[in-house]
């Protein structure tokens, strides 16, 4: 990364993680970022796809199981290691740091990463719904930096790969996909 981007990018974690601090998003923050908060709603998610949603909605589940797996393994076994960039919480002083700081690498979030894809994934199945879908995956994104967790450009980098990945699972399947839910 160029020096002027890493500045950059430092510069508006500070901002993000100090100077936007409040204590009712040190309360919400932390909330939205730790997975396990989220682990019901993923469920009851999942389960009104297969039970509720028909055949559009089995669909929907099992590409979003193929597209999460693809965003996860792509961002955490793949690019983390080949990039290895620590964590601002591990490498910048005065940091604000909300959750623990992971030893693992920082970019990209996998969070993000792992959020935009499942967003990209149910946007193409329900359309009329793509607000909260990303409104969701940027609140838990922005979170990564507000926690003193990940760097901007960590949280971009997932978001767009999540992207990615998403677009990689729908147009590769598109064909069969459209078979499918055209024999009724």
């Amino acid at each position: 990364m160029p020096h002027w981007a890493l500045r950059l990018d430092v510069a508006i974690f500070y901002l993000v993680n100090v100077r936007l601090a409040s204590p009712q998003f040190d309360v919400i923050m932390p909330f939205l970022t730790d997975i396990d908060n989220w682990r019901l709603v993923i469920a009851l998610g999942l389960l009104a796809l297969l039970i509720l949603g028909g055949k559009k909605g089995r669909i929907c589940a099992l590409l979003l199981i193929v597209t999460i797996t693809l965003t996860d393994q792509t961002s955490s076994s793949l690019i983390k290691p080949l990039v290895e960039r620590a964590r601002p919480c591990s490498a910048l002083p005065g940091v604000r740091l909300l959750v623990g700081c992971s030893g693992a690498f920082s970019f990209p979030s996998s969070h993000a990463t792992n959020l935009f894809g499942a967003a990209s994934l149910l946007s193409r199945f329900y359309p009329a719904l793509w607000p909260i879908f990303f409104t969701i995956a940027t609140m838990v994104a922005y979170s990564r930096t507000y926690a003193g967790v990940h760097y901007p450009s960590d949280v971009l980098g997932g978001a767009l790969l999540g992207v990615l990945c998403a677009w990689l699972v729908t147009a590769s399947t598109r064909p069969l996909v459209s078979r499918i839910l055209r024999q009724g």
